[in-house]
């Protein structure tokens, strides 16, 4: 892409090719200043860093990470507008290595020619793979370019090590509804950027609009320009059916392999695990309604049958493994059925990680100790010669004793009274912990 200069006025952040009035509802208001910019007073609060940048003309290489439509590029053109460099604009969907040399080589020959510094704002960064990363660096090592990178995924997750140590994160958050609000009034309000000579507008429908749209200031714009576009037509008021209707339906902000995968099975299994089966479902729909493979939900459930239900209810494994498998014998859609019940079942089972714990303390033990030899009743009696060896030889088999219990050390030496598994007092682990209690003091 051409290097793109800011100008002043309506020319500010804007392609000069596209004329204002030609542009999208969202690109003509989009804000110019921080005054104008709404939200993320998280990073943008008076005497922060990332302000204090901006309002001196001198913002550093940043990468801003969030939601669509939370004003990643807003404020990276804001950031440009207020310094002394030129601004170039790349989508890393487009752009490959020629083009980011081609950056770098005009923003060598501007330094040289007039020292003026160059600001280049990457679009969808997590896009460009390593080899394209790297081809950045050294531009941005030697303070030739100042990245600013914009992305909807986790740049921990997607942007090299190295990029990542010479840029600052900030993770904007989805508007409000009461800012989205805010930014649909100032459309109907602004004569020259918003909408001309907008028809009625009824507050209810403002207010669903604003909920609905997920926090996404660019969705909430575009189903506002295509609800007045309707209304116009009809010679009507927009209302509530109107909103609905360019609303449509919101497409999820899910990726099966980026952030968003991992934050709601992240979610859903601290939804259940804190036996909350409203949270659950809730978080187990959207992954569904996101395309999320049901066999990546249903391991989770196995894995968490285990790990946070254990011997609290034995009963929790068998019903994540039906539905495991369940989920290779129906298939979608019917599969999601399986999957509810099962999400339902393991929250309101009796929690219990006794068996994670005892797991964990057993193997720091190996690791500090190493692996003991068991004793030598224990050990593998069934090759010749093991006789000789003595493998075997003392073993008191439990069924022949009372009780079915041998009053015999299984621990290898050294380990004798360790205590690994500590079963809980919830569902069935009590009568576990009372059976157990009642072996230890028989050995």
């Amino acid at each position: 892409m051409a290097e793109q200069l800011f100008e002043t006025g309506d020319e500010r952040g804007r392609r000069a090719d596209v004329p204002l009035a030609e542009a999208p509802l969202a690109v003509r208001v989009r804000p110019r200043t921080l005054e104008e910019l709404l939200g993320q007073e998280h990073v943008l609060a008076p005497g922060s860093a990332l302000r204090t940048a901006i309002e001196a003309g001198q913002p550093h290489s940043a990468i801003l990470y969030g939601p669509p439509g939370s004003g990643k590029t807003t404020l990276a053109r804001i950031a440009a507008a207020g310094s002394a460099g030129a601004f170039e604009e790349e989508s890393a969907v487009n752009a490959g290595r020629a083009e980011i040399r081609a950056v770098i080589e005009r923003a060598r020959e501007r330094r040289r020619a007039s020292g003026r510094p160059t600001i280049l704002f990457l679009d969808e960064i997590h896009r460009f793979n390593k080899a394209q990363q790297d081809a950045l660096l050294p531009a941005v090592e030697e303070g030739l370019l100042t990245l600013i990178g914009a992305t909807t995924e986790n740049p921990y997750f997607e942007v090299n090590s190295a990029l990542l140590s010479r840029c600052q994160i900030y993770e904007l958050r989805p508007l409000d509804p009461e800012q989205i609000k805010l930014l649909l009034r100032r459309a109907l309000l602004d004569a020259e950027r918003g909408i001309p000579d907008p028809p009625e507008v009824a507050e209810e429908a403002l207010a669903m609009l604003a909920e609905r749209c997920g926090g996404d200031a660019r969705v909430a714009l575009a189903a506002l320009e295509r609800a007045v576009e309707r209304s116009r037509e009809a010679g009507a008021a927009v209302d509530l059916a109107a909103i609905e209707d360019a609303l449509q339906r919101k497409a999820l902000d899910y990726d099966r392999e980026g952030d968003r995968h991992y934050d709601f099975i992240s979610a859903w299994i601290k939804a259940t695990r804190g036996s909350d089966p409203d949270a659950s479902l809730y978080y187990l729909a959207v992954m569904l309604e996101g395309g999320e493979d049901p066999r990546f939900i249903a391991r989770r459930m196995v894995v968490l049958a285990s790990e946070d239900i254990g011997n609290a209810d034995p009963q929790a494994l068998l019903v994540a493994d039906a539905a495991a498998r369940a989920v290779d014998r129906v298939g979608l859609p019917e599969c999601a059925l399986n999957l509810a019940q099962a999400a339902a079942y393991l929250s309101l089972a009796p929690k219990s990680n006794a068996s994670t714990r005892g797991l964990s303390a057993a193997r720091a033990a190996i690791r500090e100790q190493g692996a003991r030899t068991p004793p030598g009743y224990l050990r593998d009696a069934h090759y010749p010669g093991a006789a000789k060896l003595g493998r075997g030889s003392g073993y008191l088999y439990p069924h022949d004793q009372p009780g079915g219990v041998a009053d015999q050390a299984l621990l290898p030496e050294g380990l004798e009274g360790a205590r690994f598994y500590e079963p809980t007092d919830r569902g069935f682990e009590a009568e576990l912990r009372r059976r157990l209690e009642s072996l230890r003091q028989r050995r």
